[in-house]
């Protein structure tokens, strides 16, 4: 990964120190929802006890397969992305050691941006997956979309508005970044 002609942007002004803090919020953040698509698998959506809609709004055994589907996939996504992030940072702590004195490591920069942007798309991924998973819970709670009565309606039209714009802004973020730097 080293190269003469790619340090850390500014010289050994902490440009690797950034970038170790901003995988770190990835792999904190990864951490977080990984934990909460793993409590989704454990939820039971074949349990009838747990609608709330009438029998002939029930969602159905698709979405319940769905639910599962897109549950593992958000799952092995922030996983994905979290274990290139804390590959990332191991390559930048280990295989660079600064000089003394300095915190900043002399890496190559097109290997730590295409790193970083793997890791954001497979964020990006994993975040669009619980969505989805998301929904389909709603659906098998609440009972179909547009089925006898706005509850399901009213719980997934913030949800599938308000996760693609945070998703846009984070990827355009991301995007900046790597155009940027």
């Amino acid at each position: 990964m080293a190269d003469s002609d790619s340090s850390d942007r500014g010289g050994n002004d902490g440009g690797t120190t950034i970038h170790i803090t901003a995988l770190d919020g990835i792999v904190n953040v990864n951490s977080l929802f990984t934990l909460a698509a793993f409590v989704g698998l454990a939820w039971n959506p074949y349990d009838g006890s747990s609608t709330l809609s009438s029998p002939s709004c029930a969602a159905g055994v698709r979405a319940e397969s769905d639910l599962v589907t897109f549950h593992v996939l958000a799952f092995a996504c922030f996983l994905f992305s979290s274990l290139i992030a804390l590959c990332l940072k191991q390559a930048i702590r280990t295989v660079h050691r600064p000089a003394r004195g300095t915190r900043a490591a002399r890496i190559n920069g097109a290997a730590l941006r295409a790193g970083i942007l793997v890791c954001a798309s497979g964020s990006v991924f994993a975040f669009g997956f619980l969505m989805l998973a998301l929904v389909n819970v709603v659906q098998v709670r609440l009972g179909r979309i547009g089925c006898d009565g706005a509850g399901s309606l009213g719980a997934i039209v913030p949800l599938v508005t308000l996760v693609p714009a945070g998703l846009v802004i984070y990827a355009g973020t991301v995007i900046y970044a790597f155009l940027r730097w």
